[in-house]
């Protein structure tokens, strides 16, 4: 169990952990690795969800797990707006399709139009955390 100093030092961790992905997910689309910066936004929003419920005292121990608990705490109660529910799961094919799909290929299209939405919903999420300044 944590200490709340604890909780709150590995919470702003998680934050500034996914704001650093996020920017890794910008460079390497700057040089078109479509498949990488689909995998960095997808982790960029999974280290600021995983910040989110660790800040709420909540747990989960996988990333469909994470994807269950922030629909469940977040996005059903309105606290998320339901888009951002989609867009996690979308991330997480897209990262699953990337990462073990021999034949899968992510192009510019279909990645760089997730950026805009990527970075509100961090921006959003980080909100939802106690104690954290805006872009930590």
């Amino acid at each position: 169990m944590l200490t709340d100093e604890e909780r709150h030092d590995l919470t702003k961790y998680r934050v500034e952990k996914s704001r650093h992905v996020f920017k890794e997910a910008e460079d390497v689309a700057k040089l078109g690795y479509w498949n990488l910066a689909g995998n960095r936004l997808y982790y960029s929003v999974f280290h600021m969800a995983q910040a989110l419920l660790l800040d709420n005292r909540l747990d989960a121990h996988s990333h469909s797990g994470l994807i269950h608990v922030l629909g469940q705490h977040f996005v059903s109660t309105g606290r998320l707006d339901k888009a951002y529910g989609r867009l996690i799961s979308r991330l997480y094919e897209l990262r699953q399709s990337g990462d073990y799909n021999d034949m899968f290929e992510a192009t510019e299209e279909e990645v760089k139009p997730y950026f805009e939405h990527v970075k509100r919903m961090l921006d959003e999420m980080q909100s939802l955390i106690t104690g954290i300044s805006e872009q930590a």
